[in-house]
């Protein structure tokens, strides 16, 4: 058994793929989760690029919305590598359109994904690391789980759930050895706004200004994976100015409010 099983969702691009190839190259056992068992192969082959043995690697292609698969998938984690000891809640979709032109189906989308799916799969794996009395749990959240951005409503909402669920979530389970960790992406190189969804439900298929100007994906999750292993509750990483924004919400929440109407954080 290998010194420590990371099981990560939303492992097929972005900062879940980033993030494997780090624990790959700290020589853990790896369990790649997401809907495309092609691009999570892919992953799989750059993680043994990088220097880990096959054996390490478990492809599980996972469905975070098939909340009654989520028990099964669990168990085959744990007979396969005998505990697991960090999920990362990476799975995710994000928005771009107007309240008033968004379609009800985009919420629920976004609700299913990204806080529902996250919710059950934690909820899956929690009982075993009570039992173990020990274990860590991570979500993906954002900077836009602290701050409301304009055209991200449903996006805002949903990061903002997983901020105060996990948050409630640690004061529950830290005194029996379980940590959590929130982690608050800025502006990453991502393809996030490209597939984000436009308010009939359909993908964006392009990227923006902020997001191709943001923090490369690798320096992202060489900051994460480093707030991992120290076990800190809160995760943020970027370089813009969206950053800044989470010390004025904090100072100056009316400062942050009129900044946000006026477009200068979006």
């Amino acid at each position: 058994m290998t010194a420590q099983t990371v099981w990560i969702t939303g492992a097929s691009s972005g900062i879940g793929e980033a993030l494997a190839l780090q624990f790959a190259k700290d020589g853990a056992g790896l369990v790649l989760s997401a809907r495309r068992e092609d691009e999570l192969q892919r992953v799989a082959a750059r993680c043994v690029e990088a220097g880990l043995p096959e054996d390490n690697i478990f492809v599980l292609p996972l469905d975070v919305t098939d909340w009654a698969s989520h028990e099964a998938s669990t168990q085959t984690v744990v007979d396969r590598f005998g505990a697991i000891d960090l999920l990362v809640n990476n799975a995710g979709l994000s928005q771009g359109s107007l309240c008033a032109e968004t379609d009800m189906s985009v919420y629920q989308k976004l609700m299913d994904v990204d806080v529902m799916g996250q919710i059950a799969l934690t909820k899956a794996v929690l009982p075993h690391m009570l039992k173990r009395g020990q274990g860590h749990l991570a979500v993906t959240a954002s900077v836009a789980g602290k701050v409301g951005v304009p055209k991200m409503t449903g996006y805002c909402a949903a990061k903002h759930a997983m901020v105060g669920f996990f948050d409630a979530l640690r004061a529950e389970v830290e005194s029996s050895g379980v940590h959590v960790s929130t982690i608050l992406p800025g502006f990453i190189r991502t393809n996030i706004a490209k597939n984000s969804l436009s308010a009939d439900g359909t993908p964006h298929g392009e990227t923006d200004s902020d997001v191709a100007s943001g923090m490369d994906v690798d320096e992202c999750a060489a900051v994460v994976f480093k707030g991992l292993k120290a076990r800190k509750r809160e995760i943020p990483v970027g370089k813009g100015k969206e950053m800044a924004a989470l010390w004025v919400k904090r100072l100056s929440p009316e400062l942050i409010f009129r900044l946000t109407r006026r477009g200068k954080h979006s």
